[in-house]
């Protein structure tokens, strides 16, 4: 039997919410990438994010929706120029700053939404199997709280005003 070094110290709940946290987060990354490739979509996991993204919160500048994603503005830039050429967004300049697009859905991306919907819906059943549906509710309303939380938090963030560059 071996024993654990002596320097090792257990770990207290925050270090355990933030690995199994973590650990969620790429385990589903991993799984829902997984099932829009076998699904043969076409797309890319940062670009079915993105439609998501859009589909949540049409009408948005394109910097909020990099900053909503925690990417790059111009990484954002390369998923909205393959989802325009597939016909599935639209870019629209914002009535306030003429240099700023805003972006909508196109009536063409239903299909694919209800596709990548149906994929992540399979995946979210997966990771929640053996939980009750109040287990699921309670679940879901302290994973918006802690979202809500730390959208809360005071960060460096460029200005959010109506229309800016991007």
């Amino acid at each position: 039997m071996i024993s654990a070094q002596k320097n090792q110290t257990p770990l207290d709940d925050h270090d355990e919410v933030a690995l199994l946290i973590g650990d969620a987060t790429r385990l589903m990354r991993i799984a829902f990438e997984k099932r829009i490739t076998q699904a043969g979509l076409g797309l890319t996991l940062g670009e079915a994010r993105a439609l998501l993204n859009i589909a949540n919160a049409a009408g948005s500048r394109q910097m909020d929706i990099a900053i909503r994603m925690g990417v790059e503005p111009m990484t954002l830039c390369t998923y909205l120029d393959k989802l325009q050429v597939l016909g599935l967004i639209e870019r629209q300049p914002c009535s306030a700053d003429r240099r700023a697009k805003r972006i909508n859905l196109a009536p063409a991306s239903d299909e694919m939404l209800a596709s990548i919907r149906r994929e992540m819906k399979i995946v979210i059943e997966q990771g929640t199997t053996g939980m009750t549906a109040e287990a699921r509710r309670k679940f879901k309303h302290a994973l918006g709280a802690f979202t809500a939380n730390l959208q809360s938090f005071p960060t460096n963030s460029p200005d959010k005003s109506d229309c800016n560059e991007g």
